[in-house]
């Protein structure tokens, strides 16, 4: 089951102010080793060791291949590709600097004259995209999770009943079981909790979920 904790929006100039969002309160992080150790748990001929060789021979082959320009289809989990962020050239060609651009990684900004270039290298960065496939689509995923709540964060839920209830004030109850959190990246699904409290969430562990802030 998927745990999950309470995220409130206090970036006042957000148009979520004062909202509640949801944010998945991760258990642990399985590595490559945990990985193999549980998968020959699951009646497989295979041992740890040759599970958790192959597993990093995939790994290695992984990278090799998405670096010479192909995808990777894992079924059902995800596609595996690296793309680029572009530094947005002015120019193909610049006749004052007599340079074109070129398909090659680096920076724009000229130290000498504290400008950017009108053209150079095309790539700023490289990054690797993941794109779920197959049971791991959205649509799969909302078929199966199991969705609850945190003991942290079903007690903040009754607190906020009983105080509304009882007709006196649930201050006090909002960070119950936790402080501020600082959000996971995009990559790895999580969204930003900059600016908002949390309750019953894992501070080693930031969670992933929106909560209603301005995204890039």
């Amino acid at each position: 089951m998927i745990e999950l904790y309470l995220s409130k929006n206090n970036n006042h100039s957000s148009e979520a102010y004062g909202k509640y969002y949801p944010r998945v309160s991760y258990k642990e992080t399985l590595d490559i080793h945990l990985m193999a150790k549980h998968m020959a748990e699951h009646n497989t001929p295979f041992s740890e060791g040759t599970i958790e060789g192959i597993l990093r021979d995939f790994v290695k082959c992984t990278r090799e291949q998405t670096l010479m320009g192909n995808t990777i289809k894992v079924d059902d989990l995800a596609i595996f590709k690296v793309s680029v962020i572009g530094n947005g050239c002015a120019k193909l060609y610049d006749k004052a600097s007599d340079k074109t651009i070129s398909a090659s990684l680096g920076s724009l900004y000229n130290p000498k004259t504290h400008q950017n270039e009108m053209t150079g290298p095309a790539v700023a960065s490289l990054k690797l995209l993941a794109q779920a496939t197959g049971e791991y689509t959205r649509e799969e995923l909302n078929k199966v999770a199991k969705l609850g709540w945190t003991d942290a964060a079903a007690q903040q839920i009754a607190e906020a009943k009983a105080a509304e209830l009882g007709g006196g004030s649930s201050t006090g109850s909002e960070t119950a079981g936790s402080g501020n959190s600082q959000g996971g990246s995009d990559s790895q699904g999580g969204g930003s909790s900059t600016g908002s409290e949390t309750a019953g969430g894992n501070p080693q562990n930031p969670g992933g979920g929106d909560d209603g802030l301005d995204q890039d």
